[in-house]
C-alpha cells in the first residue's frame, strides 16, 4: 500500500491516500499521516473500525452508509454513533459518509454529524430539486408577466 500510496501523495499536498480499515491499512494510514499526508480510511462499518481509524491518524473516515442500508442495517445510527463517539475523544478525524443512495440520506448524515458526503451525480442534482421552488417559481414567473403587462397598457 505504501509503494501505490507514494505514487499519488507526491503530486499535490491536496491529495489524500484511501486505504481499507484492516490492520495493514491502519500501518498504512499510521505511517502516512505520522508524514503529513492525508489519509482516507474506507469500508468503516463500525464504531470500533471508526475509533481504531482516528487513533491511527486517519484524516477522514468512510462509513458506508449506503451499504448498510442495503442490507437492513440503519447506516444514518452508525453516523450518529461515530460522531458521538468522536465528540466524547475529541477526535480530529471527520466523518465522510460514503455510498448514499438518495437526498434523504445526505440530509440524515449531515444531521447526525457527518462532515462530508460522496454522493453519485444524480443525488447532487436531484439536491436543487423541491416542488415548492418549481412552484415558486412558477408564481414569479406570472407576477412578472404581469407587471410587463400593466406597464404595456
Amino acid at each position: 500500500m505504501l509503494s501505490q500510496a507514494q505514487k499519488f501523495y507526491t503530486i499535490a499536498p491536496a491529495v489524500t491516500i484511501k486505504v481499507p480499515c484492516t490492520v495493514e491499512g491502519l500501518k498504512t494510514c499510521k505511517f502516512l499521516t505520522d508524514k503529513g499526508i492525508q489519509v482516507n480510511v474506507t469500508l468503516v462499518f463500525s464504531v470500533a473500525q471508526a475509533i481504531l481509524a482516528s487513533k491511527a491518524g486517519a484524516t477522514f473516515i468512510s462509513p458506508f452508509v449506503g451499504r448498510w442500508m442495503d442490507n437492513s442495517v440503519d447506516g444514518i445510527e452508525l453516523i450518529k454513533n461515530i460522531r458521538k463517539a468522536f465528540d466524547h475523544s475529541f477526535s480530529q478525524t471527520e466523518i465522510l459518509a460514503a455510498s448514499l443512495r438518495d437526498v434523504r440520506q445526505v440530509e440524515q448524515s449531515a444531521l447526525s454529524g457527518a462532515d462530508v458526503v460522496t454522493i453519485p451525480p444524480v443525488v447532487f442534482w436531484a439536491m436543487y430539486k423541491n416542488i415548492m421552488t418549481d412552484k415558486g417559481l412558477e408564481l414569479f414567473q406570472k407576477d412578472w408577466e404581469t407587471v410587463i403587462d400593466n406597464q404595456k397598457e
